[in-house]
């Protein structure tokens, strides 16, 4: 069984998943870019890049259509299930190319850690240093992720989205701002801390009306659109993207690996506020599968949007503890 443990503190973790990511973005299973329909030339897509279009297929899926805020994947109660079905699929193919290790897990980056540092050191936290994931840059120069122009096997954004919500494609370096000043962000772009973790894992209720941004309770103070009297949105997983920056800020921000390393610590987060009473609030989910049908693709037993499997539900995402555990639940 995979054991997901922390990036910065597993060097064997580390090292896989920088292996491991590389591998998937050089390995090309069959589709092209002519087969899902992005203009230019026909070219093919790789493993990894497939994530990529995934989220964006389902960032730019509303639910259901006439829905101005929910999609297919964020801003409702499907946020958690559906990446972690995300995290999984990705995990499997990870394992694949690493020999078949079915011990390997998908590291976190446990942020809320790195945000009790001042906001100038949480820019040269461990997790930016050439020997994990590099640092700022446009593009990122050093690192596992730098782009070297001389180098064709160096990591390469092929496939991103334009202004207008439409993917595109390119071939460039990845990039970062970690930090950057933001126009309008309350405060300093700075990291989410404990604290906030805290209030998130506080939460009684894990969803509730309208199950949207603007709902109460554990999934959208996680996902990080609710204000509170502690944490100011963007907040938690949002707060993240934002800090990060440059490629971690459009719908294909799968295109920055530490996107994994986010959601693998929201995942351990939600696991948190599942375990049973009284530490946690146990295994529950709404809305259930008799909720309005404008909510179809966030209860209970909807499918989840995917390109990999048309059948599978909220439902059978709220215990994976067969298929991986974490090294720690202490947020």
């Amino acid at each position: 069984m995979a054991v997901r443990a922390n990036i910065v503190t597993n060097v064997a973790a580390r090292t896989k998943f920088i292996d491991g990511v590389k591998r998937l973005k050089n390995e090309f299973p069959g589709p092209t870019t002519r087969t899902i329909w992005i203009p230019g030339p026909d070219r093919p897509i790789s493993t990894y890049d497939l994530f990529v279009v995934w989220h964006h297929v389902a960032m730019n899926t509303l639910t259901p259509p006439t829905q101005g805020d929910r999609n297919a994947a964020h801003s409702g109660p499907v946020f958690l299930p559906w990446h972690r079905f995300m995290l999984l699929q990705l995990e499997l193919n990870l394992q694949r190319v690493l020999g078949n290790d079915a011990t390997f897990g998908l590291p976190y980056w446990d942020w809320a850690a790195d945000g009790e540092r001042t906001p100038a050191t949480q820019r040269t936290a461990p997790i930016w240093s050439p020997t994990c994931m590099g640092g700022s840059g446009s593009p990122v120069a050093t690192g596992p992720f730098a782009f070297n122009a001389a180098d064709a096997t160096s990591w390469r954004v092929r496939i991103t989205a334009d202004s207008n919500g439409n993917l595109v494609q390119t071939n460039r370096g990845l990039r970062r701002a970690l930090g950057a000043a933001i126009p309008n962000l309350p405060g300093p772009n700075r990291l989410p801390r404990k604290a906030h973790t805290a209030a998130a894992l506080a939460e009684a209720d894990y969803d509730r009306p309208n199950w949207n941004s603007a709902s109460g309770g554990f999934r959208n103070l996680v996902e990080g659109w609710q204000d509170n009297l502690v944490v100011r949105a963007p907040a938690l997983h949002n707060r993240v993207h934002v800090f990060v920056g440059g490629d971690m800020s459009p719908s294909t921000s799968p295109n920055d690996p530490v996107f994994y390393l986010n959601h693998c610590n929201v995942d351990r987060i939600w696991e948190a506020w599942m375990r049973p009473p009284p530490q946690g609030h146990g295994r529950s989910y709404v809305p259930q599968p008799t909720a309005a049908a404008e909510l179809r693709g966030h209860r209970l037993n909807d499918p989840l949007s995917s390109f990999i499997s048309a059948s599978t539900t909220p439902g059978q995402m709220l215990d994976v503890t067969a298929a991986y555990t974490y090294d720690s639940l202490a947020v």
